[in-house]
Formats: C-alpha cells, structure tokens, sequence
C-alpha cells in the first residue's frame, strides 16, 4: 500500500472508536488487569533460536514472546524469529521458503518472457503476472489428497511502481506506459501445482488476467445504464485490487481500494463536487499522472468514469471467458476486503473503507445463496448493506443503509438506492457510523464466530483519558455477533491485541511488555485450527525510523496469535522496502501462500530507486546485480511435511 493512502476525507463529527474506547475503558483498566481481564469483561471467556539474521532490537524489552518456541499456547509451535533488517524472508528453524511466480512471470510457457531491466511491453506485461501481489485464495483442483497439490492461485495486483515498472521511471508519461500500467494492475489466475518437492506454476486453459483494460460489467441497483456511470468509453477494468474474497459457490472477489489516486486534471478550472470530495478525488491525484497521457482519468473530461470504480469484483476463476461483474449491492467505498460467511445458507459479507476515519460494513443476503443461485440469480444481488455503530458500554449495532429508512430520504438529498450506494459513505455520515482508525481486514474465526477486524493506524479521533491520542501502531478489534449468528444486527465487541513499542509507550499502556514488537496490522486470517495470522504494513516513510517510532520495529512482519490466550509470536519478517499480505493455504494447511508486496520500493530509511539504480532499496527475490525488486508469492513449508504453525 502507498504511503499517500492513509489520509482522511471523512469531514462528519461522527463518534470515532477511539473517542469510544476511552470512554469504556480507563487507563487504570488497562493497565491493572490487561487485555485478557478487559476481553473477559466484553465478552464473558477466558482471558484472553530462529533462522535469519538479528534484528536492531533483538533480545530487547518487548522484543518478543515465546522466542524459545515454547508458551502455554498450544497453537503456537515454531520459535520466534528476530526483527530484521536484512533484504530476506526470514522463518522459523525448520521450516522453508519458496519464491513462486514473481510480478513479470508468462502465464503460458511459450508466453512473454520476463525482461529484468523493465522493458517488457504493455501486450506483453497483459500475458504476465502483475505487480505487487496483495489479497489471493487458493482453489483446490485436485480430488482427494491431490487437492493439497494443484490448484488454482488467483492473486490481486494493487498497485505499480511506475520507477521500477518502466526502465526510465515515470518522468513523462506516454499512452503505452499508462497502456502498462493498466496491464500490470488487476488480477492473475494461474495453475500452481506441487511436484518433485516444490511448487511451480503449469499452462493451464484456466490462466487468465484480469487488468485495468479488462471488459466488465455490472449488478445490482447500480448497472452501466445508470447516468452516474456513463463515460466516455466502454466499461473496462479493473483497479487498486487490494484484498479480498471467495465464495461457497466458488467464485473469487476482488476488491476496489484506492481508486481515487488514478484520476486527476490539469484543468485548472475544476473543482471537484462533494461527493468527490468524500472519496478524496482531487486535480493532482496520487501520483500516477494517467490524464497527462490517456483522457480516461481525466476527472475533468471524464468526470463520471471514476463512478466505475470503489466496488467489489466478482471474477469465476473456472470459467476463463467470463465478465468480471461488479456487485454494486455491496456499496462503492476503499474496499480493503470482502469476507464471505454463512447461517442458515445466507450469506454475510464483511469489508472495511480503508481509510483514516472511515466505516465497517456487512452486507447480509435476503435469501438462501442455494436458491437465488438455482433460480439464476447472483446471492449478492439480492441484500441489505449495513454500517456499523459502536457504543462506549461494549455493544453495537449494524445500521442499514436503504433508501427511504432513517435520514436516508429524498428530503435528506439522496434519490434512491443506487443514489445510496453509489454515495456509500455520505449514506453512512448521514446515519452516524462510527470512525474508524483505518479498518482494513476481517476475518471470521471458523470455531468461536470472533470477528476480528485489523485497524491500522490513524487518527480518527481522541480524548484525554485515551492514552494513544496518535494510533501510530494500530490494533486488532473483536466482536461477537448476537447468538453468534452474523445475519444478526447487534453484537459485543473489545479490542484483541495493540500493536506498539512499549519504549515509546508510558508503562502498560495498551501493549504487553512481553508481546513482540510490531506496528501496522493489516492482513488477518484465522486459519481452520485457530491461529491468528496478523500480516504487517507499516510505512515505507516510517519503518525502522526513530523519528517515527518504529526504529525497534524492523522489517514488516507475519505473527500468529493464540485468540485464546493472547500469546503471539514473530513467524516471519519481509525484505526491504516490502510489505507483507496475502495469505492463502492447501486444505490440509501443509503449504501456506504468503505475498512480499512492493519490495525496494522507496523508503526514508534505506533510499530511493531510480533507473540507474532500481536496486537501491532491495534487490529480492533474484538478487540479479542487472535486475530489479520484484513482487512475489511465497510458498512456505515445514521440512517434516507437517501442518505450518503448529
């Protein structure tokens, strides 16, 4: 994720999280009895030597629990690895890491082959895999035992780096590099198969990319005949494919994050409307610099083609000629991701607005998913989009958001539901969400029904008695749906785990002084045995920086946390410059999927790439003395053949 994308345009004086969380818990609380006596209070349950080099803080307080291997969680078998700073992907003795397809690789043996000073074009980088792997799922194809040894991988492509993307950086832009640019956004499905000990990516009628010059289509109460969406040019594309989703009907979703930073103008007499206001478009958008070279992105020639952008994408890996839809039921936001679960057949699905201040929603299915599917229509059509409230006693409450309820009316501004949807955010201002500190991840704890949701950072909000007036690290939320049912609109919620650096901390406050050191969670997944996998995305402005708190922190990292007991430990620190994301496993949980996002990409700390030198920062995974960083999947093993983590 770029370092631009964490800033607010949430304007409302709406309750924040963090305004709630002091008025629930005081300091003494935290303090005294800890995150395990205050989850007892919420919820009413229990209380809540490695391989690699040494990192800057190694051995020091609140370095790291359990880095001996052995605790009281029984989830947590593997010794803790050190912070690092070193340009690897560092694991746990006993264990090994295998790079698979890396941004660049042909998804057809005969394909384009990939050409390490950049020069690639954009046809061929449209038969290749993108650029910086975030959200994927691993679909079995196997039968049986096979189904732990070829499957399909589909990989979203957040964002590009257009200084190590082309071989002369981004100075000027031309059509054929934002036509690149395009191509190495997006989505890759591709055949991975287990053999001779390692995995490797096969041809497969199934490969397939989806980018930003894909045609597409869309359902629901917002479709291509909307005025809102008419543009220029034909629907096509999708963008900033952050993290996402899968279905119990087998198809892959895809989510829409920060698509604002892609458009922009040099007209110097446009002003953007309220509505773009709220999703933060503005003239000098983020960077990118696409309408110097192609009128799409041009918010001032093309003002309703950015309305194409913010939803959620549902692609059929299995059906390699079908149009991606976007299912506009689920609301136009920052999507961060889209969690998929079920009661009773009907589903839920989770996403956060990635962003400083912004919103949590669910979207609960009308139906049986098995019914709509026979009678030929799509589960997520047919629902009602919720936003959630959060109160100071430790409950909350999901509010709909439906034309014609609340403040949500004609007299109030809006015209309809597609109106709604398509203003997914003013909708929420209007019925009083509460601000959230940057709520990125969730996932569903498959044993407990815990919800648990990863806040970044930010600053959304704060009074005196909350310690953390800045959340610089951010932390883990938790709630439990009423009768843990999700199609429920009430719930209990707590906070799991604070991330943070107890020496830049007053003494217990919100973080273990035993806990290991991290910042910036961002990827969650509970895997089917319980554990809690936290993935980390602190800023390539602040990592390994005092002056931004994080110089003890190191590289980003992979934990995994005991939800029951609290206990967490380091499993894995990135390269340089990377982010870590993505995660993925066999059924069997015997080889799990992993992405280094964005590695040497410019950092305060390390320096900056250019085309002379696009190796400043980091030169993973193929360390080529003529080559560049690239992003990439990992595969990671145990030597014994055992199920990871345990």
């Amino acid at each position: 994720m770029r370092d631009t994308d964490d800033a607010a345009s949430n304007p409302t004086d709406n309750p924040s999280l963090s305004d709630i969380i002091a008025t629930r818990l005081s300091r003494r609380t935290l303090v005294g009895g800890g995150i395990a006596a205050v989850t007892a209070g919420f919820l009413g349950v229990a209380g809540a030597g490695a391989a690699g080099a040494s990192g800057p803080a190694a051995g020091r307080p609140g370095g790291g629990s359990g880095g001996s291997g052995h605790g009281s969680s029984r989830l947590l078998g593997f010794a803790e690895v050190p912070i690092s700073t070193a340009d690897a992907v560092v694991v746990p003795e006993g264990y090994t890491v295998q790079v698979l397809i890396p941004w660049g690789t042909p998804l057809a043996k005969n394909g384009p082959a990939w050409k390490k000073d950049g020069s690639n074009s954009a046809a061929d980088q449209a038969l290749q895999v993108g650029m910086h792997h975030d959200g994927m799922h691993f679909f079995p194809t196997g039968r049986g035992s096979d189904a732990n040894r070829e499957g399909l991988l589909v990989v979203n492509h957040e964002y590009v780096d257009q200084k190590l993307l082309f071989p002369d950086g981004d100075a000027l832009l031309t059509p054929e590099k934002v036509a690149k640019a395009l191509a190495a956004h997006g989505v890759s499905v591709i055949a991975i198969r287990q053999q001779g000990g390692k995995w490797t990516n096969v041809d497969s009628r199934y490969n397939r990319r989806v980018t930003g010059a894909t045609p597409v289509t869309f359902s629901g109460p917002v479709t291509l005949r909307h005025a809102e969406l008419a543009s220029n040019n034909a629907a096509l594309g999708t963008l900033n494919n952050c993290a996402n989703g899968y279905t119990p009907w087998g198809t892959y979703l895809t989510c829409e994050e920060n698509w604002n930073s892609y458009f922009g103008t040099t007209d110097t007499t446009w002003a953007p409307s309220a509505a773009q206001s709220r999703y933060g478009v503005s003239a000098a958008g983020g960077g990118y610099k696409w309408h110097t070279a192609d009128a799409r992105f041009d918010v001032a020639k093309n003002p309703k083609e950015l309305n194409r952008f913010g939803w959620v994408v549902e692609i059929d890996p299995f059906a390699p000629k079908s149009t991606p839809v976007k299912r506009t039921a689920l609301g136009r936001i920052k999507h961060e991701g889209a969690t998929v679960v079920e009661h009773d057949e009907r589903i839920v699905v989770y996403t956060g607005d990635d962003e400083n201040g912004e919103y949590l929603y669910k979207f609960v299915g009308s139906q049986s998913w098995k019914k709509l599917r026979r009678e030929g229509r799509s589960p997520l059509d047919h629902g009602t989009l919720y936003v959630a409230t959060f109160a100071d006693n430790g409950t909350g409450t999901w509010v709909p958001l439906v034309f014609g309820q609340g403040r949500l009316t004609a007299a109030a501004g809006f015209t309809d539901q597609a109106d709604v949807l398509l203003r997914t955010r003013q909708a929420a201002d209007a019925v009083g969400a509460t601000k959230l500190d940057r709520p990125e991840w969730v996932t569903v704890h498959p044993k407990t029904g815990d919800v648990f949701v990863s806040l970044t950072n930010g600053s959304s909000g704060s009074t005196a008695v909350n310690p953390r007036k800045t959340n610089i690290y951010g932390h883990i939320l938790r709630f439990h749906e009423k009768k843990g049912n999700c199609t429920e609109l009430s719930f209990t919620w707590d906070i799991a785990f604070y991330a943070g650096d107890p020496s830049y901390l007053p003494e217990g406050e919100f973080v273990p002084a035993n806990q290991p050191l991290f910042g910036s969670p961002d990827g969650l997944w509970v895997d089917p045995d319980g554990r809690l996998w936290i993935e980390t995305d602190v800023s390539n402005s602040s990592q390994n920086l005092a002056t931004r708190k994080y110089d003890h922190i190191g590289n980003n990292q992979m934990l995994a946390a005991d939800p029951g007991t609290g206990e967490i430990r380091r499993f894995l620190t990135g390269p340089r410059g990377s982010e870590i994301t993505g995660i993925t496993a066999t059924p069997d949980g015997t080889s799990l999927f992993v992405n280094i996002q964005h590695p040497g990409e410019a950092t305060a700390f390390f320096g900056e790439p250019t085309p002379a030198n696009p190796r400043a920062v980091s030169n993973w995974p193929d360390f080529d003395p003529a080559g560049r960083p690239r992003a990439a999947t990992v595969v990671i093993r145990r030597k014994d053949g055992r199920k990871i983590g345990s």
